[in-house]
């Protein structure tokens, strides 16, 4: 269809030439303009509108010289499908309104004559009102409905791309109406697990969300989650989504540039920390804390500065390994569910993902938090990314309910370019939880206080992470080489990936994540153990029956002496029960960080032959906590690695320990090394410590093998042993 003309309108100048001079060639020209579109330039024309329907001057030339057309015939026709669908939108868009509006109005005639015929069977039927007051009351309560449904109108046309009337009808959905105000969060109301009771409110009123994700823990029910397949969302979910991540945003943004009364410093320890009274007021939400005791909501924000671009740092955020890998110490699983969307707002940086999460305490003591969410990022300006997250609940399974039902409310982080080439980092953390079963008394306060999933913790995390990937680059003295191992950039490279599959590994190895089967023995001291074992069939696994054991300590020092403690290869002998007493020298040292704590080394036994085994061990530690983490590999394997060939054929059975503050609100103290943004923050502190020792010892080299009590007993008498000894250096009692 040719709407539009290569003439002015009515009374206006011809665009033809006036003049004759080449008036041939002009006349071919307009011909050809003119000349109706064969069946095949249209059929062509409609495939390349439906995969875009916007064309630049260099598209236009192509397409023109591919079906014998004019630039200019090629742009007019673009204008006119695109004018034609708007007008096509508007028209089902008008007729969705008037049937909207005369339902209501329907309905409500039907709703007054039917109070006209209830009576009352004390008082009789009801006093008539003047018909012209009934009236005009009808009228405005059409005229308000009607704003309400062309502002929801708006507002999801707006955000998803999609005129409304394309839409499924939002009445399908059993959930409550979003609002759609920036000034209110409905977040808290539609996308909530269970009321106060716990059986009701969102867990029946989201049945129609149709992602069907099961929350599992290791200690109710051993079978990891379900997952639906990629693309099993109904057609409903996705503009649903793109408006609650939408609402999500605006609150997240609000949240983070707004200050007192709204954030308040902690006196304790000078972080930001929530004022829900202003919370409340600002984000109406139904308060369930007030309806359930064991209701705790958590929320904090901090900033940071790290080594990465923000553009980079978005990138790894959004894809669910790189996030996993990241931050190992918090989270124990990740996937990407569905991407919903690569763009729902202004601009071609956003996207939008249905995301599940699984975060843990490096503590077999600790029960994990699982998370549903949207996970949304865009680039508001030039070198400036936000990440929001957001819950989408969905019904649990019956059958097998987790220990913690866990909701986060609008979180994430804004990511700036600094003109040093590092980023800023705020980040805000704000979830809620149900503690089912009692937290364990070591962790109570770790807990409580926030630094278990606090913002500050995921940012010294992330500072350290940072440091070690920018180690990859630095071609000075930063590696220290005693032996002349390392001769490569390739093999330090390799043997960064290689530590850092170990690590990995450990903390998975260590929590209750979904699919750990841990069974509980006490040892000496009343010391309580968790026994698991697996049988390796991967290659790149260790090929047999590992039986790993694991238990968490307290101990009345600072984590940074700790941490000392563990890290120096002298004093080894002192913990390293399978040893046998033997000193450790270091034959080689990775610096990956500004902390002289945090490197990657190899260790050999004094006594080692040539032909013996080493020790591969990684030491970090920032302002959440430690890891001293530690594996066996023979030399053949240490010497591919270090002449740059790829670790992944490698098997790793890595033990270690895991090293946390206590929680309890100490002053003072520490080593003045510090990642947080807080300088009144150090590393340690003068508080306690909770200590988490994992060991892994291979049972059989035959994957059938079965484990026999003798195994679990020889096991757990090792981390009894590594324990008492480690509390007699350290000079604590046994009782600690």
């Amino acid at each position: 269809m040719e709407l539009a003309s290569t003439r002015r309108g009515h009374g206006g100048r011809s665009n033809r030439p006036r003049n004759n001079h080449n008036n041939h060639d002009h006349n071919d020209y307009y011909d050809s303009y003119k000349a109706p579109l064969t069946s095949r330039q249209k059929y062509k024309l409609e495939l390349l509108f439906k995969v875009c329907p916007y064309t630049d001057e260099k598209k236009r030339m192509e397409i023109s010289r591919e079906l014998g057309m004019q630039p200019q015939q090629v742009k007019f026709w673009f204008q006119n499908k695109r004018a034609q669908l708007k007008t096509q939108h508007e028209r089902q868009d008008n007729s969705a309104l008037k049937a909207g509006n005369d339902r209501i109005r329907r309905e409500n005639v039907a709703i007054r004559e039917s109070l006209k015929k209830l009576t009352c069977p004390n008082c009789g039927p009801p006093i008539n009102e003047d018909s012209y007051y009934a009236d005009q009351k009808m009228r405005l309560e059409n005229v308000h409905l009607k704003e309400k449904l062309d502002t929801m109108s708006n507002f999801v046309s707006k955000y998803t791309g999609k005129p409304f009337s394309s839409l499924p009808p939002i009445l399908a959905i059993n959930i409550s109406p979003i609002n759609v105000s920036m000034g209110t969060s409905t977040i808290g109301k539609q996308q909530r697990f269970f009321d106060g009771g716990g059986n009701g409110g969102a867990g029946g009123s989201i049945s129609s969300l149709g992602t069907n994700l099961r929350q599992e823990t290791s200690t109710s029910c051993n079978a990891t989650p379900y997952l639906p397949p990629p693309g099993s969302l109904s057609g409903i979910d996705e503009p649903l989504m793109s408006t609650i991540a939408t609402i999500a945003f605006e609150e997240f943004m609000r949240l983070l540039h707004t200050n007192e009364p709204l954030w308040l410093m902690s006196p304790t320890d000078g972080r930001d920390v929530l004022n829900f009274e202003t919370y409340e007021r600002m984000f109406p939400t139904e308060n369930t804390r007030l309806m359930n005791r064991n209701v705790r909501v958590e929320a904090s924000r901090d900033s940071a500065f790290v080594m990465m671009k923000s553009s980079t740092l978005a990138e790894k955020f959004m894809d669910p390994n790189q996030w996993k890998e990241i931050f190992a110490p918090i989270v124990s699983a990740a996937k990407t569910i569905e991407v919903v969307s690569s763009s729902i707002m202004d601009g071609s940086n956003g996207s939008l993902q249905l995301m599940y999460e699984e975060l843990q305490v490096l503590s077999p003591h600790v029960s994990t938090r699982e998370f549903h969410f949207l996970r949304y990022s865009q680039e508001i300006e030039k070198g400036t990314w936000a990440i929001v997250d957001v819950s989408y609940d969905n019904p649990q399974d019956k059958q097998c309910m987790p220990q913690f039902r866990c909701h986060r409310f609008p979180s994430g982080c804004l990511i700036q370019n600094m003109p040093n080439g590092q980023s800023k980092v705020t980040w805000i953390e704000h979830v809620e939880v149900e503690d089912k079963t009692p937290i364990h008394n070591f962790f109570r306060n770790f807990m409580h206080s926030g630094m278990a999933f606090g913002a500050d913790r995921w940012l010294a995390i992330l500072q350290r992470m940072c440091e070690r990937m920018a180690s990859l680059t630095v071609t000075t003295n930063s590696t220290r080489d005693p032996g002349g191992v390392i001769t490569s950039p390739e093999g330090k490279t390799s043997m960064l990936k290689l530590s850092q599959r170990m690590v990995t590994s450990f903390c998975a190895s260590v929590g209750t994540s979904n699919g750990q089967n841990w069974t509980t023995t006490f040892g000496s001291n009343e010391i309580r153990f968790r026994v698991t074992y697996h049988k390796g069939t991967d290659p790149k696994q260790t090929n047999g029956v590992v039986l790993s054991a694991a238990t968490t300590i307290w101990l009345p020092i600072p984590l940074h002496i700790v941490f000392n403690f563990f890290k120096d290869e002298k004093r080894r002998p002192q913990w390293d029960v399978l040893s046998n007493g033997n000193h450790m020298q270091e034959v080689a040292n990775i610096a990956n960080g500004s902390h002289p704590g945090n490197c990657i080394s190899i260790l050999q036994d004094f006594n080692t032959t040539k032909n013996g085994m080493l020790i591969l061990q990684e030491s970090c530690i920032d302002s959440s906590g430690a890891l001293v983490v530690y594996c066996p590999i023979d030399l053949p394997s240490i010497n591919k690695v270090m002449s740059g060939e790829d670790p992944s054929f490698i098997p790793l059975m890595p033990s270690g320990f895991s090293i946390s503050p206590d929680g309890q609100k100490h002053h003072g103290g520490g080593d003045g090394a510090s990642t947080s943004s807080s300088l009144t923050r150090s590393i340690g502190g003068s508080g306690g410590s909770l200590i988490t020792v994992s060991f892994q010892i291979l049972v059989s080299n035959i994957p059938s093998a079965e484990i026999n009590m003798d195994s679990v007993a020889h096991v757990t008498n090792l981390i009894n042993t590594a324990i008492h000894q480690i509390k007699v250096s350290l000079n604590c009692p046994s009782s600690s």
